[in-house]
């Protein structure tokens, strides 16, 4: 009975709790318009809806960096493209320069244009061989084709293939920067020498209206390392003229014919570059007495020596054109030479006296650091046969002396050990014992 009476109550427990879902079922809420339902406005686009974003400054310079790469790529990109363009261009240009130099051929011959025949055939001549009528290849500029030049010719047919021609004449000297300031004493010589040289180039009217000619040459002589060259440069500096240096052993040669044309040569260099000075030191190598020899040396020796007096001589008179040759032993050279209307006048160096010594001193000490017990007029009133070149190795070895021991300003000492050894050099060696 009391089971029956349990199972009882259960069942009206749950049919209470259907009742209460029931009851609280929702329930839509009454309207609270009347009439048609209105439909919503659209909204702003999205794109519209973002917010407005301003780049920072690393995104600047980050798009400034890529637009430089991009200019440099475009640049990159126009060079490669017009390479490819000129290879072509520069391949075919090599192919000809190829050709070209299989028509010449290698080696090549050297030769002189002595006389155009016509546009295309020409006279040469060598130093070795006789004179030849030539072609002219067609890649030769004739333009510049003109007697007495040198020429590049084929070694089997000699004909002309080239020009060879240099930049700068190697017989034209740099302007020499000696001065009259740079020589001591020697006053007597420096006055011949200008109303030689230096007035003829600088003011060829005073000559004109006096009624005489300037003098063609002047010779220097005396001992060595009196300043005759110092001279010579300091004259071609004072009138900004052409200098044209040679030495006598240059004019002999060894082929025949050769020392006669570079004399030749020489003159032509100096009327084209006028005015010129042309100093040709030691004379004596070249210009000698004459006397009977069988020798082939010797007799091309006399022939370069007449065609200087030819060229001395010359048809007309070059005024702008000096000739100073220097020379240890005048009493060696032909009459022919220095006769007068070729030298026309002939200036001595003799050994310089106490006075001109000590200007030397002057000179090449003055930019010397000489201590305080350093006494030149020793050197200058001393009986030793100082010549001006003496002068200066001397100074030269006394600094050379005070560097060795590590000293920056010049002694007595030095000054005496530097004598010893350049008197003792003049004639033997060096004296024993001087750098002990």
């Amino acid at each position: 009975m009391g089971g029956q009476q349990s199972r009882g109550e259960g069942a009206g427990d749950d049919a209470q709790q259907e009742k209460a879902k029931k009851a609280k079922k929702y329930e839509a809420p009454a309207p609270t318009r009347v009439g048609r339902k209105k439909r919503k406005k659209a909204g702003p686009a999205a794109s519209s809806r973002l917010p407005t974003v301003v780049p920072a400054t690393k995104c600047k310079l980050r798009l400034l960096k890529l637009e430089r790469v991009k200019d440099y790529l475009l640049m990159e990109e126009e060079f490669v493209a017009r390479q490819e363009q000129v290879k072509p261009q520069e391949e075919s240009a090599q192919q000809e320069r190829t050709k070209v130099e299989d028509i010449r051929g290698t080696p090549l011959g050297v030769a002189t244009l002595e006389e155009m025949v016509d546009d295309n055939h020409a006279i040469i001549s060598s130093s070795i061989g006789p004179e030849y009528y030539v072609n002219i290849l067609s890649f030769v500029d004739k333009d510049q084709l003109e007697p007495g030049c040198s020429l590049l010719t084929h070694n089997k047919v000699n004909s002309i293939v080239g020009l060879l021609a240099d930049e700068a004449d190697p017989m034209v000297d740099k302007a020499p920067v000696e001065s009259y300031a740079d020589i001591g004493g020697l006053e007597t010589q420096i006055q011949e020498i200008k109303e030689a040289v230096e007035l003829p180039l600088t003011h060829p009217e005073l000559y004109e209206d006096i009624g005489i000619r300037p003098p063609k040459g002047v010779i220097l002589y005396g001992e060595p390392g009196t300043g005759k060259t110092l001279l010579a440069k300091a004259v071609a500096n004072q009138t900004s003229a052409t200098f044209l240096r040679v030495t006598g052993s240059e004019l002999i040669q060894k082929y025949l014919g050769d020392g006669p044309k570079l004399v030749r040569e020489l003159f032509r260099v100096a009327e084209e570059n006028a005015p010129t000075i042309v100093f040709i030191d030691e004379i004596d190598a070249v210009g000698t007495k004459r006397y009977d020899s069988t020798s082939g040396g010797e007799r091309e020796i006399q022939r370069t020596m007449l065609e200087l007096l030819n060229q001395l001589d010359g048809f007309d008179a070059h005024v702008d054109v000096k000739v100073i040759m220097a020379t240890n032993k005048i009493e060696s050279l032909d009459p022919a030479l220095i006769r007068p209307g070729r030298i026309d006048r002939k200036i001595e160096f003799p050994a310089p006296d106490q006075k001109t010594r000590r200007h030397i001193f002057q000179i090449h000490t003055s930019k010397m650091s000489l201590s305080d017990d350093v006494n030149l007029e020793e050197f200058v009133m001393s009986k030793d046969e100082l010549s001006g070149a003496d002068i200066k190795a001397m100074c030269t070895e006394a600094g050379l002396l005070a560097l060795r021991e590590r000293r920056m300003k010049v002694s007595q000492a030095e000054f005496k050990k530097a004598k010893d050894y350049v008197l003792y050099k003049k004639h033997t060696g060096a004296p024993e014992g001087l750098y002990l």
